[in-house]
């Protein structure tokens, strides 16, 4: 894939990261509650940090098997978080993650890019399966998945260790085959 699609939903346009989106998401990502559900959010959160991750999507562009998404606004275009696909190519398989920033909680956004990102996955890339994580302490998280359609799978006891304490991690799946039965 030369370049990242643009996904379009009713609230949200899902497109590749900017350089002019570092500033927010510093923004957004240095924040310990946004962090401290997550694995790989550092804090605090850096310009460095921004740019390590920009890359990281560029990378995976050129090497088609790591889709990264700012997720922005459909009116204003402005980023909110970001949403990806690790994809293990030899599994037809990908591992969906994603943040989004404190001020845009509690809306639904996170549960309606998912939908777009899983139907990128399975008719875009070919996938047979989606699995995701979530740290069990993440209540929210796992209603996203469950919204679209996901099971739980597995529980990884103690699994990261986060703010100094142990945390346990939900594993959770969706087959190809489960989208077309589940409603959306």
């Amino acid at each position: 894939m030369k370049s990242l699609p643009e996904l379009i939903t009713e609230r949200l346009r899902l497109s590749a990261l900017t350089v002019t989106d570092i500033p927010l998401i510093v923004r957004y990502a240095d924040n310990n509650k946004v962090a401290r559900y997550t694995a790989n959010i550092p804090h605090p959160y850096t310009e460095k940090d921004a740019v390590f991750w920009l890359n990281l999507a560029n990378e995976g562009l050129k090497r088609n098997n790591h889709f990264i998404f700012a997720l922005r606004d459909k009116e204003t275009n402005a980023f909110m978080g970001g949403i990806g696909l690790r994809q293990h190519q030899q599994f037809k398989r990908a591992e969906l993650g994603y943040w989004l920033g404190e001020p845009f909680w509690g809306k639904g956004l996170t549960t309606e890019a998912a939908g777009a990102v899983i139907d990128f996955g399975f008719g875009k890339l070919g996938l047979r399966k989606i699995t995701a994580r979530h740290i069990v302490v993440n209540g929210a998280s796992g209603k996203v998945l469950l919204k679209n359609g996901m099971q739980q799978e597995g529980l990884l006891r103690r699994e990261i260790t986060r703010d100094g304490q142990e945390r346990d991690v939900a594993v959770y799946g969706l087959l190809v085959e489960d989208v077309e039965t589940f409603p959306r």
